[in-house]
């Protein structure tokens, strides 16, 4: 097969952020370019001109293309002529910083890959969706952890129906990274992500929870209905939640939760989830992501591990696999596996077929929207007294 048929070329690429410090921007540049089917060749790495210039060389991007800004950027590769702009930019710049990025790189014609959360707030989500429903972009948001085979495999799993009705979504996201106030030692990584004016309205909420949460809906597809939430501050001095457990009542009856930690100590980056069904149950986690467990009463644990060419495995994840089983895939993969939806979508777009933004493999805009609704009613929740707020509001705009 071509490269990315029918353009049978690699895509061109953009990053905005992911300069000198940076850990997501690296993550982007990796992930696109790990299938070989996409080659980044211009950034605007830094809101800083003097220093996203100076990072240009650590990406082996060009002086030419080396922006000092992402006006700039958008600016010059429109110049340029056809088969030299990029086809797409990835946006790994802090929450506050995306809104205003993503409109202008969609207005210009770019498709997006835009981190998550996908803005600072529900109305910036909303503004920014009009805009994509307005053009013929395809627009992702990295919410890289649907794109582990096994995910992918339980997904399947659960839409034929061999888990039965679900009754239950338990997720978890445990970190320890934050236990000390590292924000006041200028990390970072910690410092625009507990500062309120970057984040936006909620901490560890927005950080990790936000992932929890997609990841239920991802594999499940169940419609939320409510949501009561309790967020906390643990550690003296922070401005934003640092710990918080919400519930949530699902249109079909079953009940979910979503705890999310950044001070646990030991932790590192657990993310878990457990989905109970009337014909089964099955348990994930992201740090032993290569093995899912199936769970029947009066039958031995089932024990699936990734592997392409088992029987067991069906499409969605065989097809998410690059390697035989034993020879573990984890990070990098699965965050690569959500751009190659996209550019499956992408190379789609450019052959002048109609993109559908709401129903993909990969997270979309409709996601980027109900992540941003679901920290607003969790935040809200919390503020009077974990009080239950609807959370059908974002899903049925999709």
């Amino acid at each position: 097969m071509a490269l990315n048929e029918p353009l049978n070329r690699k895509l061109r690429m953009a990053l905005i952020g992911g300069g000198a410090g940076s850990f997501i921007g690296r993550v982007h540049s990796i992930a696109a370019c790990l299938d070989n089917r996409a080659e980044l060749v211009a950034g605007a790495l830094s809101s800083n001109p003097e220093r996203s210039k100076a990072s240009a060389p650590d990406y082996g991007i060009d002086e030419s293309r080396a922006y000092g800004s992402y006006e700039a950027l958008l600016d010059g590769e429109s110049k340029l002529p056809e088969d030299q702009r990029i086809d797409f930019v990835s946006i790994a710049t802090p929450n506050h910083t995306h809104f205003e990025i993503a409109r202008a790189a969609v207005e210009a014609g770019f498709n997006v890959m835009c981190d998550k959360p996908m803005t600072f707030d529900l109305g910036q989500a909303e503004s920014l969706m009009e805009t994509v429903e307005n053009s013929d972009v395809v627009f992702a948001v990295t919410h890289n952890y649907t794109g582990y085979p096994l995910v992918r495999q339980a997904r399947e799993m659960i839409a034929s129906g061999e888990l039965g009705e679900i009754n239950a979504i338990r997720t978890q996201y445990i970190q320890g990274w934050l236990r000390t106030q590292l924000e006041a030692e200028d990390q970072k990584q910690a410092a625009w992500r507990t500062d309120p004016t970057k984040s936006g309205a909620a901490g560890a909420f927005g950080d990790i929870a936000t992932h929890a949460y997609n990841l239920g809906r991802y594999m499940t597809s169940e419609l939320p209905e409510s949501v009561s939430c309790h967020l906390k501050t643990f550690v003296e001095g922070r401005k934003l939640d640092d710990y918080g457990t919400a519930v949530i009542r699902y249109q079909n009856g079953a009940l979910g939760t979503v705890t999310a930690s950044q001070i646990s100590h030991g932790r590192e980056n657990d993310l878990e989830i457990e989905i109970d069904g009337t014909k089964g149950s099955l348990r994930w986690r992201q740090e032993n992501p290569n093995e899912m467990i199936y769970r029947q009463n009066g039958k031995a644990h089932q024990i699936y591990t990734r592997d392409p060419n088992a029987a067991y495995m069906n499409d969605s994840g065989a097809n998410a696999c690059r390697l035989p089983s034993g020879h573990p895939e984890a990070f990098f993969e699965a965050f690569s596996n959500v751009y190659a939806s996209a550019f499956d979508a992408m190379a789609a777009r450019s052959a002048g077929q109609k993109i559908d933004n709401s129903n993909t493999v990969y997270p979309n805009i409709c996601d980027g929207v109900e992540g941003m609704y679901f920290i607003q009613q969790c935040v809200a929740s919390s503020r009077a007294d974990a009080a239950w707020l609807p959370l059908k509001h974002a899903v049925a705009r999709c």
